[in-house]
């Protein structure tokens, strides 16, 4: 069966769940693209600098509970958690697992542009994946 809709999954639903949801809309056009976390906050800003910087406009995005997804609604979740507990996804969609180091920071030590660094690896190795699954895909 085809794949027609993706979930990410973070803990805050604020830094990578949001790129990769940005970057899978770019990529999968038609594909019905989500994002969400079991304690989500806010989109941090830095995600939303780093997807502008590949021209995607996600400032529309907003965080969300994974318990507002429906399940049926999904056909592929991906959770991209790494050193922390990823959220819990009821339902039989197929499960990948990416682990992703998280590039948000609440180190007071962290300059500006070494966050932004973080953010832009991060971005840079959720497309490399998106790239890999479609390929292997061929969506």
């Amino acid at each position: 069966m085809r794949t027609q809709s993706i979930l990410f999954l973070c803990v805050a639903n604020s830094a990578r769940s949001q790129m990769a949801e940005g970057l899978a809309r770019q990529m999968f056009p038609g594909f019905r693209i989500q994002s969400a976390g079991s304690r989500p906050s806010r989109v941090n800003p830095y995600a939303l600098e780093a997807l502008a910087e590949q021209g995607i406009d996600a400032t529309t995005h907003t965080s969300k509970s994974v318990e507002t997804i429906d399940p049926a609604t999904v056909d592929l979740v991906i959770t991209l958690c790494a050193e922390e507990v990823c959220p819990l996804f009821l339902g039989k969609a197929e499960r990948l697992h990416w682990p992703i180091p998280d590039p948000a920071s609440d180190d007071p030590s962290l300059a500006p542009e070494e966050l932004r660094a973080r953010f832009r690896a991060g971005r840079d190795e959720i497309r490399r994946r998106l790239e890999t699954l479609k390929e292997e895909r061929a969506w």
